[in-house]
């Protein structure tokens, strides 16, 4: 890594722009000047489109922008001492120290290993000032190599594999984890290591984060007096710090106040009341909380859910909307015959099996939509019980899993029951997303609850992997199917007798109507009536004239139901900083799911922030639903958004009443976290 940073990669008391776009592209033809980019345009654009994603300014007045691209062959560093100041993002203000980190596009993960160790010295009040203070370029790269060109990637605080303290000492173990496991992760591990040295008490941190993780020796976690969570997800293998008094706070906590953070801890060592970490009755402590805020343990254990929701929901977006792009609409009619009876070297006949709209009219296309239709479904079974499963994980860790699963299928009925009637089957109440996340968190606190009992030692062993799935199964699972089951069903019943006495001369308080069921819960129980409803309107009228009140009610239902993912990734572009990355990340797929009228692209936005989210793209899709029927516009097909245009009357206003509603919904869901703000942390690196 000698020549990871050489002096003509530097810059000091430069004017490179007053705007970061201007900085990333100055910064990015001094690396081409400098021998080391092949094209310097495409590393700038590349770094342009990561920065895009999340800003990474840092406190302290340091700007962070990496990628990785095409456009280097080799790990390369750049460096400013800006004059003047440029704003990249961070809460404190503008940055006047500028990395740029260039890896390559088919190299390993260097980029990530470069930040860590960056950001590791970073929090270094020293580290920091030299930058500011060097009179030399020769002078900075010898600080930088000095920081990144020895200490490990994922350096785990010193003593983190280490045995116990010494006999009689306190020390402490602490857990630093953000979304994307970069930066924060990094600094806040520094920034306690720090803080720890000047309270004189060992610490031992561990650092989940993206360029790996190396777990805590448990003779570590035994010998410590307390531990300390500073994250924004949840801890993995939280049970192994079971019983220890705790302070938990967001990762961003202990970058500002990390001597606080460490006197906390060492008071809960001393405190036979303090909070401690569940799954230990050791300390007779009834406790199991920490030092966190109801409202930010609730976005910590909802975010863990989504986050392990999200690629379901992405890939199996994608999936479907690839199998109606290769397939056609009628795709949902035959791919089960296509799949069972066809092969790569026995297409199917389009023709035969009534798929005028496959791509190109192949039996190619049209084995790959079936496959692609059956791949997307699949993934789509299992992003509720996803959700469910690890929503119950970060309220109960490993043990929670399995109920939480199962509460998540049964929310969306995945066994299918029915009465067993051959003709129009009653099939078992499904609650949907809403109902997964009230399944998750009873099976969370269920199963949270029986792990604080006190059991024999030969029981012990059983309790994570038999008892405490077995019992909370049964718990939650009959206050699910007993309790919540059959009142959503009546309601369900309710609705679907009110949509159709609201047709006809109130058409337009219908769209409304439809289009708030379509948004509420996305996929839920009201989102399903409103469909159900559409789609046996369109069944009944195949042939009708495109004026048909039926036609026009599905428009209004597949155009509302398009409305929420577009929005929420359009407001993630237009203001990012009010989204945490996850979300940005997850706004790239929005666009392609809304498209496919994949309304459960929304739902990892709506799931981590209910109270903004919901409520405007409400807003947004009952104006879509209301100029829908307004405006006439009918549609013959019952599921394909854009990919089922040939089916729309009135094409235009099919278009207006779309970009209306998206408009609407993402400023609304951009006011509301503007006038009510979000966590703080949720813009950061």
């Amino acid at each position: 890594m000698s020549d990871l940073i050489t002096a003509d990669l530097i810059r000091l008391d430069a004017d490179l722009g007053s705007e970061k776009h201007d900085v990333i592209r100055a910064l990015a033809r001094i690396v081409g000047e400098a021998g080391r980019a092949d094209d310097p345009d495409q590393l700038a654009e590349d770094a342009i489109t990561r920065e895009g994603t999340a800003p990474t300014g840092l406190p302290g007045g340091i700007a962070i922008p990496h990628c990785r691209t095409a456009g280097v062959a080799e790990p390369t560093l750049a460096f400013a001492r800006l004059q003047p100041r440029v704003e990249f993002g961070a809460k404190d203000g503008p940055a006047d120290l500028a990395f740029l980190i260039a890896a390559p596009a088919g190299g390993d993960a260097t980029h990530l290993q470069l930040l860590t160790k960056l950001a590791r010295s970073l929090v270094k009040r020293d580290f920091v000032d030299s930058l500011r203070g060097a009179s030399s370029a020769q002078e900075v790269v010898d600080l930088v190599m000095a920081a990144v060109g020895d200490q490990p990637a994922a350096a785990v605080a010193p003593g983190a594999a280490a045995g116990p303290a010494p006999s009689g000492g306190r020390s402490l173990v602490a857990v630093t984890a953000c979304p994307t496991g970069i930066a924060h992760t990094y600094m806040a591990a520094e920034a306690l290591e720090a803080a720890a040295a000047r309270a004189g008490v060992p610490i031992s941190v561990e650092t989940q984060g993206s360029a790996g993780s190396k777990p805590l020796a448990p003779a570590t976690i035994a010998a410590a007096s307390a531990v300390i969570f500073a994250v924004d997800v949840g801890v993995r293998d939280r049970g192994r710090f079971a019983g220890k008094p705790v302070v938990s706070s967001g990762v961003k906590r202990p970058i500002d106040d990390g001597d606080a953070m460490i006197a906390e801890a060492l008071r809960y060592a001393d405190d036979p009341n303090a909070p401690r970490v569940e799954g230990s009755a050791a300390s007779g402590s009834t406790q199991t909380g920490a030092a966190e805020t109801w409202g930010g343990r609730t976005r910590r254990v909802l975010m863990t859910g989504v986050s392990y929701m999200i690629p379901f929901v992405a890939a199996g977006g994608l999936l479907i909307a690839l199998g109606f792009l290769f397939g056609g609409d009628e795709i949902v009619n035959s791919y089960g015959k296509i799949a069972v009876d066809n092969t790569f070297l026995n297409l199917p006949d389009p023709t035969a099996l009534a798929l005028p709209h496959a791509l190109f009219h192949s039996g190619f296309f049209a084995y790959l939509g079936a496959l692609f239709f059956i791949f997307g479904k699949t993934a789509f079974m299992f992003f509720v019980p996803a959700l469910a499963g690890y929503i119950a994980y970060a309220i109960a860790d490993r043990p929670g899993i399995a109920p939480g699963f199962i509460m998540g299928g049964l929310a969306t009925n995945i066994f299918a029951v029915t009465d067993g009637a051959t003709a129009n089957p009653t099939s078992l109440p499904a609650t949907g997303f809403l109902g997964a996340i009230v399944g998750g968190v009873l099976a969370g606190l269920v199963a949270h609850w029986i792990a604080s009992w006190t059991v024999p030692a030969w029981a012990r062993g059983l309790m994570p992997v038999l008892v405490i799935p077995l019992l909370t199964t049964i718990i939650v699972g009959l206050v699910m199917i007993v309790v919540l089951g059959k009142p959503i069903g009546k309601l369900i019943d309710s609705l679907n007798s009110g949509l159709t006495n609201m047709s006809g001369s109130n058409a337009v308080l219908l769209g409304v109507v439809l289009g708030l069921m379509m948004a509420f819960d996305m996929g839920g129980p009201l989102n399903k009536v409103a469909y159900s409803f559409a789609a046996a309107g369109v069944g009944a009228a195949a042939s009708a004239a495109a004026d048909d009140p039926r036609l026009q009610i599905m428009a209004a239902v597949m155009l509302a139901g398009m409305v929420p993912p577009i929005a929420l990734a359009l407001a993630t572009v237009v203001r990012p900083a009010l989204f945490s990355l996850p979300e940005r990340e997850n706004g790239k797929a929005g666009w392609a799911l809304g498209a496919s009228f994949i309304t459960e692209g929304a739902i990892p936005f709506a799931a981590a922030d209910p109270l903004r989210v919901i409520p405007s793209i409400m807003l947004g899709s009952a104006v879509t639903g209301a100029l829908s029927e307004a405006l006439n516009v009918s549609v013959r097909a019952p599921h394909g958004g854009i990919f089922v245009l040939f089916a729309v009357h009135n094409i235009a206003g099919y278009f207006i009443a779309l970009i209306a509603g998206v408009l609407v919904g993402a400023a609304a869901v951009i006011a509301a976290k503007t006038v009510w703000p979000v966590n703080t942390d949720v813009a950061t690196v």
